[in-house]
């Protein structure tokens, strides 16, 4: 007897291993779905597709993880943050095992990501980074302080303060949504490089509106752009002209440009002040080519897209993901590793190279 439970035992435990083996709980249950690696899905929730650059981002990265044998569920909040995080809470039903997101606000996101965190599922912050939680594992976007630099800069080198011009120059600022955190960066980078000319009085800022809750555009929305541009013609600006309107993004600056247009710019008499942009979308590059915009900020998506799909392979498959700033990006909860990218000044000079030849851009989409 004791030999033949001995055998029933040593059997009992084989067929145990066996059915794990299988995939088969060793209860006779039904197979466990092993999270991570080919097959996973990948949750992407992007802003809106008001904006060319997030149509672009979502393709390039669904592009990417079906190449690499994911599953990808793409969703469009359309501006509307409660929309945005009803769809982040269907995807965490539908049990996707990764989460791309860039948050419409950074800050209403921590509920939400507590119930990914509870699930398991690693969260990438993309581009924009979440703010207030310690549930988001990476991040990856610009560097979102040199894109301010860039375009303050180029205002700087264009108006000849450097070579000696004094002026005075009429400038106007604009920053981005209060409720994207990247807007703090393009605006520091952007201030710091203008306040040494505006404290000697080479630049003026007629409306005396500097500080940066004084400045921005809800949502990044170019029609409440060209309402304020409309507003600080009026009021501050009567015999004098501007001579230079620093805007963080190309949706904003096409705003901006038709307030200007409004009030008699764009003509030999009185032609358009410079004016920066960002994202390289197609109708601010035809604006560039027109001589109406002056310039834009390129970031190449298609990097930013490969990134993120770096890191959400990594997590997948419990690998450490590839960062180059472990420092900087702090959400008010932790400092979240980062992967940031160089973006890249693009004007009339420049967008063939930069833009067409590489591929972001068509030629038949600028004729």
């Amino acid at each position: 007897m004791r030999t033949r439970r001995a055998a029933l035992a040593v059997t009992a435990v084989s067929l145990a291993l066996s059915l794990t083996a299988c995939g088969q709980s060793s209860d006779g249950g039904g197979k466990e779905e092993k999270k991570g690696g080919k097959g996973s899905t990948v949750g992407i929730a992007m802003p809106t597709k008001s904006s060319e650059r997030w149509i672009a981002d979502g393709k390039n990265m669904v592009s990417q993880f079906e190449e690499l044998g994911y599953k990808t569920n793409l969703q469009y909040g359309e501006d509307n943050v409660a929309q945005q995080v009803a769809q982040i809470e269907n995807m965490i039903t539908k049990g996707v095992d990764v989460l791309v997101i860039a948050a419409i606000d950074g800050r209403a996101l921590s509920d939400v990501l507590q119930q990914a965190a509870a699930q398991n599922i690693k969260v990438i912050s993309y581009d924009r980074l979440i703010l207030g939680t310690k549930n988001v594992d990476y991040y990856a976007s610009f560097d979102n302080e040199k894109v301010g630099v860039l375009q303050a800069t180029y205002l700087v080198d264009k108006l000849g303060l450097k070579s000696g011009k004094k002026g005075p120059f009429n400038i106007e600022l604009f920053a981005g949504s209060p409720d994207d955190n990247n807007t703090g960066y393009f605006f520091d980078g952007a201030w710091k490089t203008l306040k040494p000319y505006i404290d000697k009085k080479q630049l003026v800022v007629g409306s005396g509106q500097t500080k940066l809750d004084q400045v921005t555009t809800l949502r990044w929305d170019g029609g409440t752009a060209q309402r304020r541009m409309d507003d600080l013609l009026t009021k501050s600006y009567g015999s004098q002209d501007v001579d230079a309107v620093l805007s963080p993004y190309d949706g904003i600056s096409i705003g901006i440009l038709s307030a200007l247009k409004s009030d008699g710019y764009g003509t030999p008499a009185k032609p358009y002040p410079l004016v920066t942009g960002q994202d390289a979308e197609v109708a601010s590059i035809k604006s560039i080519i027109a001589g109406n915009q002056t310039m834009t900020v390129y970031k190449d998506t298609r990097a930013l897209a490969k990134q993120a799909v770096q890191m959400a392979d990594a997590v997948l498959n419990d690998k450490k993901a590839e960062v180059n700033d472990e420092k900087s990006y702090n959400n008010g909860t932790k400092v979240v590793p980062a992967y940031l990218l160089n973006p890249v000044s693009v004007d009339k000079t420049n967008y063939q190279k930069e833009l067409v030849d590489s591929g972001y851009i068509k030629a038949s989409d600028l004729t």
